[in-house]
Formats: C-alpha cells, structure tokens, sequence
C-alpha cells in the first residue's frame, strides 16, 4: 500500500525533483503591520515553479506571508508567462541563522508560492500566521490558518516554532515614534524569551503594534520589535507581548 503524502512530505518530494540551483536577483516584500512595510534585494539559492530559497538580513517568522519579484524563467511560471517580472506571494517554511565563510551572518528561508494574491485576511492582519493545506491543480499551494499550539514533534528542529523559556532576562526597552526616534524607556526584565520574542515586564504605557527598541548589555544586541498584546498577571503587573523583527535573540549564551 504506498505512503500517504501530507503536505510536508509531498513539498520535500517536490523539492528534491524540481528545485534548480540558480542565482537570479529578487526583491522581497512584506509587513510588519497594516501600515508598516519593509523589502530587501537578495538572490535567489534555488527555485522550482513551487517555491524558492533565499538569504535576508532580516528574520521572516515561518507561517508569515512575503511577496516576490523576479525574473523567472516563463518555463516555470504557473502565470503572468508573458510579463517582464514574476510576482508571486509565498509562505515562509523555514527561517535559519546561518554564518558565511567571512563570518557574516544572515537568515536562509525556504519559501512555498501560493499565488498571485494572498487571503484578504492578510490585509486585515499581516502578522496572521499561515500553513500549507494542499496544492491546487496548478500545482501552487494552498493555506489556511495556523494552529496556535502545533504538535511539531516530527518536524527536525530548525523547522519548529520557537519555543519560549521562563527565564529573568534584563533589558532595556525604548518606545520609538514614527521616525525611530526614543521617546520613553524603562529598563525590565523578562518573563520569557524565544528567539523570536519575549514576554516583558512594564510600567510604560504602550499600545499594541507600537514598535519598541530592546538593548541587553549583557548579550551586546539592539533589536526591533513591536508590540503584538499586552496583559495583565495575577500578580497585577502588565507585560508586553513583543515579537523581534529584525534579528533573533541570541539564546546560545543562555544557560536553559
């Protein structure tokens, strides 16, 4: 009886048969919230009609959505056959730090095409996380909404979420205006921390989706975050829920 193929098996498969080395240039696309956009020029690793590799300054959190443009080979378009660039939205599968042979470091992301437009719920909230449902007739994906708490224990662990870790962490954070410029601090502690985000204590008054500066000394980074929930504990204390988009937290220097 053969193997039934899910969704993350069947895009293996398709990778191993289709994906072509090849360095064409590409600019990516997308936002960290419903006003605020960024893109970076880079060059492709590998492509298929399905999906693509590529190397940013920046993390992109797998399950978020991203657009491209190149210049594809018609021969592996799925549309647009007859136009100068190939635009195609796609869904991060896999975000990595990786060190080249000069030391620098950048993240490697391994992406999958869903079409030529993305859901209307992107539009509403481009931080939704996503994931592969099925491929359509044409051989693009398919998506839907991501499990808030997946079962990732058969996934190798570059390709799981990032897990969060109750540890004391001491920060500076800085509340930035419009132009980036500090207009409020504290220094905090955290309650968690991922690579991804953290979970800090506060007594600013900050909104959500404002964005926010994190310094730690101890670990020598600056990075740029923004605020995606706040709470209060049991305890009687806010907390800010904030997501880093501009880099990772370096945990290889925390004892976990």
């Amino acid at each position: 009886m053969p193997a039934t193929l899910t969704p993350e098996t069947d895009e293996k498969q398709e990778r191993r048969v289709s994906r072509v080395p090849i360095t064409l240039p590409l600019k990516v696309e997308g936002k960290d919230d419903t006003n605020t956009s960024w893109d970076e020029i880079s060059r492709l690793n590998d492509v298929s009609p399905f999906g693509a590799s590529f190397n940013l300054t920046r993390p992109v959190k797998r399950g978020r959505l991203v657009q491209l443009t190149l210049p594809m080979p018609r021969r592996m378009r799925c549309y647009d056959h007859m136009e100068s660039q190939y635009k195609v939205w796609a869904i991060v599968r896999r975000c990595i730090l990786v060190e080249d042979e000069n030391g620098e470091e950048s993240y490697f992301h391994g992406v999958a095409f869903i079409g030529k437009q993305p859901p209307k719920s992107y539009f509403e909230n481009p931080a939704t996380l996503y994931e592969l449902t099925q491929k359509e007739d044409d051989g693009l994906w398919s998506i839907t909404y991501a499990d808030l708490n997946p079962d990732e224990s058969h996934l190798p662990k570059q390709d799981r979420r990032h897990s969060r870790y109750g540890i004391p962490v001491n920060l500076k954070v800085e509340i930035l205006d419009k132009d980036g410029t500090p207009v409020n601090s504290e220094t905090t502690v955290t309650e968690n921390v991922s690579l991804g985000g953290a979970s800090v204590f506060t007594s600013l008054n900050v909104e959500v989706n404002s964005f926010i500066k994190v310094t730690s000394d101890q670990y020598d980074i600056a990075i740029k975050a923004i605020v995606r929930g706040k709470r209060i504990g049991p305890d009687g204390i806010p907390r800010l829920h904030i997501e880093f988009i501009d880099n990772f937290f370096p945990l290889k220097g925390i004892d976990l």
